[in-house]
């Protein structure tokens, strides 16, 4: 069962996430701006990671009022639920704008990211394993509440990008409800879309396989969530909850996972709430889904010691 719950991309970080500290020569940015970023409206966050390799902007990045947990994620290609470090790590924000030498690759930009952290952060870290709790997707008593796709659907390329949407009415276009929400027709490829309005967080997916329903849960609820429903279809469908808690990224919220676990004093994700439901009620009622707790080897990287203030540009 071990084995079952365990995946590759959590027992070991990718292999450029060489740290500056090790001795190793990274590649860095022609010329980069590092500040802290301007005061922001209290309960109000607008946060921009734009650029970069496979961007329409490859040569330049424009990040604005992002965290160091973002630029950690960036930079070592993880989770947030694979960091470990203070509490700040979230709330201290900061504006860069970098050039990138011409023909860099993704891999280059992620250790260019990692060498600036380095230096202008004094950033110093290393990764670890252990066995912390995660949950098993599985499907429910009842059985799946999902639609299976259709078989006419536009598949995504080889690269999992769906077809571009169309330019009238018709598959892939998005249209909004009378109540002002998303609203995602049959057709145009693998796609999703997530909107909050008043209070209500919805989300609506077509194509979407287990397994990325198992990642949007795992970003939701801090903690990875592996998919054992043995479900091998794609599926269209519409999730609609009540966030809970303070948010683990910009617009996304965060929730107490729903055995109690979590960041001290993070409201539970199963405390009532009469205007909907939390997102573990949300997807047993309209998915047909369940989280089973269990416990399973999670790659961290941990922070040693990182300084709030970046060194001058």
């Amino acid at each position: 069962m071990r084995q079952g719950i365990c995946c590759a991309g959590l027992l070991a970080l990718i292999a450029s996430a060489a740290t500056a500290q090790a001795g190793e020569t990274a590649p860095t940015f022609d010329v980069a701006s590092v500040k802290p970023a301007a005061p922001t409206t209290p309960g109000r966050i607008m946060v921009r990671m734009s650029g970069g390799p496979g961007s329409p902007d490859p040569g330049q990045i424009t990040y604005t009022n992002v965290s160091m947990k973002n630029l950690l994620m960036a930079a070592y290609d993880v989770k947030g639920y694979q960091l470990s470090g203070p509490g700040w790590l979230d709330s201290e924000r900061y504006d860069i704008v970098a050039k990138i030498p011409e023909g860099a690759t993704k891999e280059q930009f992620q250790l260019m990211l990692q060498n600036l952290l380095s230096e202008r952060f004094k950033l110093k870290l290393h990764r670890e394993t252990k066995d912390l709790p995660i949950y098993a997707l599985v499907v429910g008593k009842n059985g799946v509440k999902m639609k299976e796709s259709s078989k006419d659907d536009p598949a995504p390329d080889a690269a999992g990008a769906p077809p571009p949407p169309s330019r009238g009415p018709g598959p892939g276009e998005i249209r909004m409800t009378k109540n002002g929400m998303p609203q995602l027709p049959p057709g145009g490829g693998r796609r999703s879309i997530m909107l909050m309005i008043g209070g209500k967080m919805r989300l609506q997916a077509n194509q979407q396989p287990t397994t990325a329903i198992a990642e949007m849960l795992g970003n939701q609820l801090g903690r990875p969530v592996v998919d054992q429903t043995g479900l091998t279809g794609n599926y269209d469908y519409t999730l609609e909850f009540v966030p809970e808690g303070a948010a683990h990224m910009p617009g996304m919220p965060g929730m107490t996972p729903p055995d109690g676990g979590g960041a001290p004093g993070t409201p539970s994700a199963n405390s009532p709430d009469a205007a909907g439901p939390t997102l573990t009620t949300a997807i047993a009622e309209q998915l047909g889904l369940k989280l089973e707790p269990k416990k399973g080897p999670i790659a961290l990287l941990v922070i040693d010691a990182a300084e709030k203030v970046p060194t001058e540009n």
